[in-house]
């Protein structure tokens, strides 16, 4: 009996990151828009234009092979197990053995990988200029991003995200500067995954700027609908990680009752619309960069990382 309710917890945290996904998106562009003097669209707009795709016929390019259909699938398959592999409301929940924090950036990067192959797929311009903006950007954000795990996993002694988010929530951990250091390059490595300003601008179609937009622009329909759903996911997955690792008050014991939980899920969105009302206000202070400035900005990330790293070597040596 003791299964079912691990499997109905299991269950309910892949349909929460699904299901409140394209809210942030919605509160994101709304906290934008509020703070630009615009009234803006509604909070809920995202779940219309996700309905409204799936309306619409799924029209497929005649130079795009038959793997062209199967993309989006697979990017949104890989992005949603790994949102869903982060503790969210709980920690200890059946597959959380397999929530490891690497094997959490392989599935986002298959996810974005696909993508990329996707906007190569029908041998438009457009799709090859996003496909290698992006090859350069996760070329220099997953090492970046892999100094941040080894930041935290050498603190926490392994890189389940269950057992750092339990370290994490302990007195143990105190003040650290590799830690901060670690958080910030996440934060940057965050927002250049996202494409959001300054690394990319999700709301523009300029030919010179894009690249998210260049790499789907052959999409439509179901299809497009699966895609702009994993981008979706891809943002609330970071924002997991930034929660669970840096902000891990809250989260409920797999073992506990349904009012911990419903705790938990309370104290994870709340930190779900803290979390995107920050980036609304970050993007609406600073301007977009040159693409060219982009490598500098993740090689700051990764300099950061990399110092942290460092830093926790020599303070450990010295002890």
């Amino acid at each position: 009996m003791a299964l079912i309710p691990s499997l109905a917890l299991q269950f309910l945290q892949m349909l929460l990151v699904v299901a409140v996904a394209p809210l942030i998106i919605g509160i994101t562009r709304k906290t934008r828009a509020r703070l630009l003097r615009r009234t803006g669209a509604p909070v809920l707009q995202p779940y219309r234009d996700l309905a409204r795709l799936l309306r619409k016929e799924a029209l497929v390019a005649e130079t795009a092979s038959p793997l062209f259909r199967v993309y989006p699938y697979v990017a949104f398959g890989a992005t949603w197990v790994a949102a869903a592999l982060v503790p969210t409301f709980a920690t200890g929940l059946l597959f959380s053995w397999s929530g490891d924090f690497i094997a959490i950036i392989a599935l986002i990067g298959t996810g974005r990988a696909t993508v990329a192959l996707a906007g190569l797929d029908a041998g438009t311009s457009f799709g090859g200029i996003g496909s290698s903006r992006e090859a350069m950007i996760a070329a220099l954000a997953e090492p970046a991003m892999l100094m941040v795990v080894f930041i935290v996993a050498l603190l926490s002694g392994t890189s389940q995200l269950t057992g750092i988010a339990a370290f994490m929530a302990s007195p143990e951990v105190g003040l650290r500067v590799s830690l901060a250091l670690g958080l910030t390059a996440l934060v940057m490595v965050a927002i250049a995954e996202n494409g959001r300003i300054p690394v990319d601008n999700p709301a523009t179609h300029l030919e010179l700027t894009m690249v998210h937009e260049a790499m789907v622009l052959e999409y439509a329909g179901r299809h497009l609908l699966m895609i702009e759903l994993a981008a979706a996911l891809k943002l609330i997955a970071y924002l997991a990680i930034l929660s669970c690792v840096f902000l891990p008050f809250g989260l409920a014991d797999a073992g506990a009752g349904a009012g911990a939980v419903a705790v938990g899920i309370a104290a994870f969105l709340a930190k779900l619309t803290a979390l995107a009302a920050l980036l609304a206000v970050f993007e609406t202070s600073i301007a977009k960069m040159r693409v060219f400035r982009v490598p500098e900005f993740l090689g700051a990330a990764l300099m950061l990382g990399l110092l942290g790293t460092l830093l926790l070597f020599v303070s450990r040596m010295s002890q």
